[in-house]
């Protein structure tokens, strides 16, 4: 079968599509035909080495996918051939077939193309996992978005205005800033153009957000304990910047504020009870209406390096998606 095959650490504009034994379908999983598969930023910092993660070679990257069930594994109940469903494999999506746990895959529900389905199985958990269990948003807060165009960023603004909060999005560039309000944000800020902070804080009467969601870290974060208010909490969603903050502890202590972290792949390893009931609570907010997956482009498969270019470069909105 075709898949991009990484056989030592290296530059993603130098992946190429090549030819590899289909992957072996093993008691509790399912063989899939890959439809879809979804790019997401530690994508092109796991081909660098440069991700925690750090597969043996030789391995296919992507990390989720959507597609038709081929195969059911032994042991597998609820599953049949021919389902349509989408999930995470953590590896193995950049190919025509990939395999994935059975736990943790999901039937894609009526309406949901296979490219709006692999923007589903992380960025969107991962925003509702770290607004509603970490951050404990409330209707009526003040929530703050960094990145808002992006794929965590837009399933953040979907999910806080779903929960009644006043969202308030940071993205670079007009087209960026029109995405955001489209998906629910009540107000943007350019952060190329304007010192988020100080908008930050004349539109809350210098209260400051309730909750900060950050996935850029560095700078970005720096600046957000400035803009936060009282019994506040930074969430901790990546490090898009390439730069890990620190923060000293009594700015913690001073404003009374909680730095939350949220490791969504950790929680199929430590907490897979939790998953299924919020990805049920994802599916009924679809069915509301209140979230969407927005989707930037769809590439072919040996276009994958340029897939992960615009990620990178910070030209995509919401999802990039692959096709084999």
């Amino acid at each position: 079968m075709r898949a991009v095959v990484v056989e030592s650490w290296m530059d993603p504009r130098e992946l190429c599509v090549g030819e590899v034994g289909e992957p072996e379908v093993r008691p509790g999983t399912l063989g899939i035909e890959v439809r879809a598969a979804g790019c997401n930023f530690f994508d092109i910092l796991m081909v660098k080495g440069e991700y925690q993660v750090r597969p043996p070679f030789p391995f296919v990257p992507g990390a989720e996918v959507a597609g038709v069930v081929t195969k059911v594994g032994e042991g597998v109940e609820g599953f049949a051939v021919g389902d349509r469903v989408f999930g995470a494999p953590g590896l193995g999506g950049f190919a025509e077939r990939a395999v994935m746990p059975a736990f943790g895959s999901y039937r894609l529900p009526d309406g949901v193309s296979f490219e709006q389905g692999a923007a589903l199985p992380i960025i969107y958990p991962t925003s509702y996992m770290a607004l509603i269990h970490r951050a404990n948003l409330q209707s009526g807060e003040d929530l703050l978005v960094h990145a808002a165009a992006g794929g965590v960023g837009i399933a953040a603004v979907q999910i806080g205005k779903a929960l009644g909060a006043r969202v308030i999005a940071t993205a670079g560039g007009t087209e960026k800033l029109e995405i955001a309000r489209e998906n629910g944000a009540d107000d943007t800020i350019d952060y190329r153009e304007e010192d988020f902070v100080e908008r930050v804080k004349a539109l809350t009467d210098g209260k400051g957000a309730d909750v900060i969601y950050d996935s850029v870290g560095g700078e970005v974060f720096d600046k957000s304990l400035k803009c936060i208010a009282w019994n506040g909490r930074l969430l901790v969603i990546g490090f898009a910047s390439g730069t890990i903050p620190s923060v000293k502890a009594n700015r913690i202590l001073l404003k009374n504020i909680a730095v939350t972290g949220l490791n969504w792949g950790g929680h199929a390893v430590k907490e897979p009870q939790k998953i299924p009931a919020v990805m049920q609570e994802l599916f009924a907010l679809y069915a509301e209406g209140k979230i969407c997956p927005v989707i930037y482009r769809t590439y072919p498969l040996e276009e994958l390096p340029e897939a992960l270019a615009a990620l990178g470069g910070r030209r995509s909105y919401g999802k990039v998606v692959v096709t084999p």
